[in-house]
């Protein structure tokens, strides 16, 4: 029977797929974008839904076996996501004395059980996703929450708290619009062409509200979010939709609600979702089978057939070992991140940071809950560390009013108490045994705090973060001195520490290190470890830490901290971290400047020839007061060598020269693209002014030009088997 609209009923679709299955999978020819390419494995038919009755069954199965640890509620969620909730209920069902089919996996702390399914794509929420953790995203992350049974045994659920309904749409929208973005080169033609092969990592999820809106119990994917994303990119309304619409088309769907009948009782809103969703499915379904012909099926019906039905394996047990020192609620969380871990930071990578992220932030979870959790300061402290509480709570969390609720403050106080020994040895312990190595440096610690430091600017100084955070892997202000014995003073202002510092105080050195070290890194001052800056930006090779080391030794240095830490603002870019050539087309209003330091002046502030504006500090002279008598050295010995280059061999010259000319290449096009980006703002269009200049300017510089060209093209080396061919034009 034909509805309006043109679709069928269940009953008809389902008889039309029983017979359109009974023909197999079959290759197809699509075009995706211009691009013509085979689909292979389609089939003319989706899977029945699930009655009442087969969803109850897996719900009791379930409830009823002992290898399993959820409630009612959430069985509810994995049976209305399950294809074939029968099946499922079969691995969950075993002889006596026998294990069940369940895959079981062993982590540090717990065993997880899982099944192996197929589920709907209209039911997989997208969980937290620690690709972006590195990133500052407007919409805050839920709170997140384990749990445990009535016996004081962790299940397997978390739960999500989020203020109310809008928290949750906006939340969801963000997840999938940053993971779009942060993957360069998603899925989508692989899964219109094989479906999605790997399965997803899913657990059920409690959905809690703040404003006392009903729980929502939904089935969360930890693992696969990308691949969601792309699945939903094939359903969305556009060829080549944005991020946003593919983030619009998700939550309309994993949103849906249906509307009750007028009279109707009227139903919590996690039922009233759960019917939403199914409806939902069923409208997909029923346009799935609208667009298959005889022929070629629609463009449509091959998106819906290769992306409704996606294999998960869906986490609905946890046992605790005895050995775990984690509390019953926390067990079941952190045994999921282990299994993220284990794909993601030795397999699979994410980025360095988002690693980072993850690993610092469960070793400073594990350290403070295995000690018992009975610290109240200390989880004040690791919730600072963690985003979830601002730098306005330092006085609070410290017990101190005098404490100023800055960030740079809150990064001075974090360094300093994890740097303590004992904290310091129980979370690089806890992180080693997270990324599954046997040792840790300073330097490896220093890259787990890094993106635990830049919190709260991660924003306003995204320009140079990326900068900053590999100086944290190269040591950050973990300073011997640094990880040692000290306290931090409080001052309004960081040059009111100097003299104290200089008299001998090790508690205000120390304190101007870590904050003007931190200052410093941030703003692109000082930089990793690198051989190619050597006499370019810098004079000698050193590590980050031991650049601030070599500051807090000596009067000059110690100014230079305090000058970078007073100047610093979260909010705002430091036009100290870009070249001439990067500051054009940027508004330097809109940001500051950190000085340089004259020792002989009264407020001790260098000024270029003129004596009234401030001379800007660089990072050559920062390396050179951090050691100059190993700058002298360097100046000395790169003297000595520029008259005579007759000891260092002939291809090493060559290769110095040729590094040097692509590098002036390369710096010459960026100085092209700023030219010609300047000459497109609203300011240059106002004017008849030209980026070149007059004619004679630009065809001075064009003549310039294509005489290098000329040589370098004139000096090419022989191709490969070039005398062959040589003789093949000849012949």
């Amino acid at each position: 029977m034909t509805i309006p609209g043109g679709f069928q009923e269940p009953e008809a679709q389902d008889t039309v797929a029983s017979q359109r299955s009974q023909a197999g999978p079959e290759t197809i020819t699509f075009y995706f974008g211009d691009e013509q390419f085979s689909v292979s494995g389609f089939e003319r038919s989706l899977p029945e839904l699930s009655s009442v009755s087969d969803r109850g069954s897996l719900v009791k199965a379930g409830l009823a076996s002992g290898g399993t640890a959820l409630d009612e509620d959430s069985w509810h969620a994995v049976a209305r996501a399950v294809v074939a909730p029968d099946s499922a209920a079969a691995q969950l069902r075993s002889q006596k004395g026998q294990a069940t089919a369940l895959i079981e996996e062993h982590v540090e702390g717990a065993t997880l059980r899982s099944i192996h399914t197929r589920v709907w794509l209209t039911e997989l929420f997208p969980g937290l996703q620690p690709r972006t953790g590195q990133e500052s995203l407007p919409v805050e992350d839920p709170e997140v929450h384990g749990d445990s049974d009535g016996n004081g045994e962790p299940t397997a659920c978390v739960t999500y708290t989020y203020r109310d309904l809008a928290h949750l749409k906006a939340h969801l929208r963000q997840t999938i619009t940053a993971t779009r973005r942060a993957n360069p080169e998603p899925y989508d033609q692989s899964i219109l062409s094989r479906r999605i092969t790997r399965a997803v990592i899913a657990h059920p999820c409690r959905l809690k509200f703040r404003d006392e809106t009903d729980p929502i119990d939904v089935l969360v994917v930890r693992d696969g979010i990308t691949r969601l994303t792309s699945a939903w990119a094939l359903l969305a309304d556009e060829e080549q939709p944005d991020a946003e619409l593919i983030a619009e088309t998700a939550t309309r769907c994993l949103l849906a609600e249906k509307t009750p009948r007028r009279g109707a009782v009227d139903k919590p809103v996690s039922q009233r979702m759960a019917l939403g969703r199914q409806d939902v499915l069923a409208d997909l379904r029923a346009e799935f089978y609208k667009g298959l012909g005889e022929g070629q099926p629609a463009d449509r019906s091959v998106r819906l057939g290769q992306t409704l039905v996606v294999p998960a394996q869906i986490t609905v047990g946890v046992r605790r070992h005895g050995s775990a020192g984690l509390p019953a609620g926390e067990v079941f969380d952190d045994a999921v991140r282990s299994i993220l871990a284990s794909v993601h930071v030795e397999f699979r990578a994410w980025e360095a940071a988002a690693q980072n992220v993850e690993v610092g932030s469960r070793a400073l979870r594990r350290m403070y809950l295995g000690s018992g959790g009975g610290q109240d300061r200390m989880a004040d402290i690791v919730q600072l560390a963690l985003g979830q509480r601002p730098p306005a709570d330092l006085p609070d969390i410290f017990h101190d009013n005098t404490l100023p609720g800055t960030a740079l403050w809150r990064a001075v106080y974090l360094v300093r108490v994890l740097t303590r020994p004992e904290t310091y040895e129980q979370v690089k312990r806890h992180a080693k045994d997270i990324k599954g190595t046997r040792r840790m440096t300073d330097a490896g610690y220093a890259e787990l705090l890094g993106p635990i430091i830049d919190v709260p600017w991660r924003g306003g100084k995204k320009d140079s973060l990326k900068q900053a955070r590999n100086a944290w892997a190269n040591g950050g202000v973990l300073t011997k001195e640094v990880k040692g014995d000290w306290i931090p003073v409080h001052s309004d202002r960081f040059t009111d520490l100097v003299p104290r510092a200089v008299d001998g105080d090790n508690n205000a050195r120390q304190t101007l290190a870590v904050a003007g070290g931190t200052a410093l890194i941030a703003d692109k001052l000082i930089t990793r470890n690198v051989g190619s800056a050597v006499g370019r930006t810098v004079p000698f090779r050193a590590d980050v830490a031991q650049v601030v080391a070599g500051l807090a030794e000596r009067e000059e240095g110690l100014w230079l901290l305090a000058f970078a830490a007073d100047a610093f603002e979260p909010g705002r870019a430091c036009t100290n971290s870009f070249t001439a050539a990067q500051m054009l087309g940027r508004d330097p209003s809109r940001m500051y400047t950190v000085p340089d330091v004259d020792l002989t002046q009264p407020d001790r502030v260098r000024r270029d020839r003129g004596g009234v504006a401030a001379q800007q500090l660089t990072q050559w002279r920062l390396v050179a007061a951090s050691d100059p008598g190993r700058a002298k050295e360097a100046e000395d010995e790169a003297g000595a060598g520029a008259g005579d280059e007759t000891d260092i061999p002939l291809s090493e010259r060559f290769a110095g020269r040729r590094r040097a000319l692509a590098a002036a290449v390369g710096e010459a096009r960026e100085f092209l693209a700023e030219l010609l980006a300047l000459a497109e703002t609203p300011e240059a269009a106002e004017t008849t002014l030209h980026p070149f200049g007059s004619y004679t300017e630009w065809l001075e510089l064009d003549s310039d030009v294509r005489q290098l060209e000329s040589a370098i093209y004139n000096r090419r080396p022989s191709e490969p088997n070039d005398d062959e061919d040589d003789e093949e034009e000849e012949e």
